[in-house]
């Protein structure tokens, strides 16, 4: 049963596919019934005859109809293609559900479940297979099983971690089942897929797609100008950083670097050696701060009236919700600069130092525990006022605890609503954490004064409201109108 194939349009996708549109990658995949296997819009082998083709929305439907991935396109590669709705209560049930299947640091230490994944969106196992179906149409769990395989396919043939690594990294119990499931779906073993020449080297090169048009000068100048001396380097294509994160039970602390190829519509991802052990975890963050699996068509269908000089722009997301969170609010109320400054002495007063091969990179973001415990004097003799001073200790002691997390796959009303009772926080920062850290596409911080500014309502008796009113021709894409007017702003336009 696949109910999502009608929607795509089978004679669109395959013009879209005679002209290896990138535009479309990760959108559908096209099973070739001549030959079994499946590929992306994007694939540069022949084109199929029409009357041999599939459509599916989901690779996970691709292969739940016995289609292969294709080994030269390489459908692990393409951008996710799940599409966002406020308005369908069944659909975006299934799109939480395969949002929370697609985030590691959802599930902590437990394992990916049918009923812990019932039992955490308050329905039952029942209920939700029939939903997932319906939507989706392949169960939870043969999308997460396409989820894993596909995962462990990259690091394959993107990577020399050892076999029993990139069956542990990519969710598989066993070495023992990894084989089997792989071969099973596959045809082949892990190891007849392994390419020669993989990566000896200590840091993995791995290639994430996107969908054009994508801004990379407005993406990396975001970043650019938020920098931290130390723990992140921005050049023309490049973002890199330190980085320290908890997962499996340990801290896993290194360095990673993203560049955005001249040629083709991707990013290199590099790790380095020591973050071998967390590298799917760490292509879903890269992926999400990078805003990589955008749907620019979807979202310029909605605000290229309004905004038609930013159809490449994405919403910058962060490496660490918690990183992301605390310097949310060094910024609270003045300027990038001085935000800036804050962190920079923030690092260097409480963060630790690492060796790294690049030289600009050279020191670590301060953990929560250390800011958990850190003392009002001290941040107050960096320049930290009283209230922020709180905001900063409530926020790392609550994601210390585990009380709080800031990751994709996190609750956003809950979180949002947990955010505002801390000291120091209001609707502004719980909004931007929401749009940058919690990836939330519908987030709005109506408050922001440039954002008042862009709309042309900082005169009015009451700018928020009128902002507010103003989103609402925006849904479900006001984050990315928020960064489309900031972007507006800065250009004078």
């Amino acid at each position: 049963m696949t109910p999502v194939e009608p929607a795509l349009h089978p004679d669109a996708c395959y013009l879209a596919l005679k002209t290896r549109d990138a535009r479309f990658d990760g959108s559908f995949f096209t099973g070739v019934t001549s030959t079994g296997i499946y590929c992306r819009p994007v694939c540069k082998v022949r084109t199929p005859r029409r009357e041999n083709c599939r459509f599916f929305a989901l690779a996970a439907q691709a292969e739940n109809a016995g289609f292969r991935p294709c080994l030269r396109c390489r459908p692990e590669l393409a951008p996710q293609g799940l599409r966002w709705s406020l308005h369908d209560a069944s659909a975006v049930l299934a799109q939480q559900a395969a949002r929370l299947l697609d985030e590691p640091e959802a599930w902590g230490v437990e394992a990916p479940s049918v009923e812990g994944l019932a039992r955490r969106l308050g329905i039952s196992d029942r209920h939700l297979r029939r939903i997932f179906d319906a939507q989706l149409g392949v169960s939870p769990l043969q999308y997460l099983q396409t989820r894993r395989l596909l995962s462990a396919k990259q690091l394959l043939a993107d990577t020399a971690l050892p076999i029993t690594e990139v069956a542990l990294v990519s969710g598989f119990a066993s070495v023992r089942r990894f084989n089997a499931v792989f071969t099973a779906q596959y045809g082949m073993s892990p190891n007849a897929l392994r390419r020669e020449g993989a990566a000896g080297e200590a840091s993995c090169a791995v290639r994430l797609g996107l969908r054009p048009p994508y801004d990379v000068d407005a993406m990396l100048g975001f970043f650019r100008t938020r920098a931290i001396e130390g723990v992140e380097a921005v050049g023309a294509r490049q973002l890199a950083r330190t980085l320290a994160l908890d997962a499996n039970g340990r801290r896993w602390e290194g360095w990673l670097s993203a560049d955005f190829d001249e040629t083709q519509p991707q990013v290199v991802l590099r790790v380095s050696e020591s973050l071998h052990g967390v590298l799917p975890l760490l292509i879903r963050r890269v992926r999400a701060a990078l805003d990589l699996d955008a749907d620019p068509h979807a979202i310029n269908a909605r605000l290229h009236g309004s905004f038609p000089l930013g159809d490449g722009l994405r919403v910058p997301g962060s490496l660490s919700g918690y990183e992301l969170a605390i310097r949310a609010v060094l910024g609270q109320q003045i300027t990038v600069a001085a935000a800036r400054t804050l962190a920079q002495r923030l690092v260097q007063r409480f963060g630790v130092p690492i060796a790294t091969p690049h030289p600009g990179l050279h020191r670590l973001f301060p953990a929560p525990e250390v800011l958990a415990a850190a003392e009002g004097d001290a941040l107050g003799q960096i320049g930290i006022v009283r209230q922020r001073q709180a905001a900063i200790v409530a926020i790392a002691r609550g994601v210390a605890e585990g009380r709080l997390s800031l990751h994709p796959g996190a609750d956003v009303p809950e979180t949002t609503a947990a955010l505002k009772e801390l000291p120091g926080i209001g609707d502004w920062t719980a909004q931007y954490i929401a749009m940058r850290a919690l990836r939330w596409p519908d987030a709005f911080p109506a408050g922001d004064v440039a954002l008042h500014k862009a709309l042309g309502v900082q005169q009015s008796r009451q700018p928020a409201r009128e902002a507010e009113a103003a989103s609402q021709q925006w849904k479900p894409w006001r984050s990315y109108a928020v960064v489309r007017a900031w972007s507006a702003l800065s250009q004078g336009g």
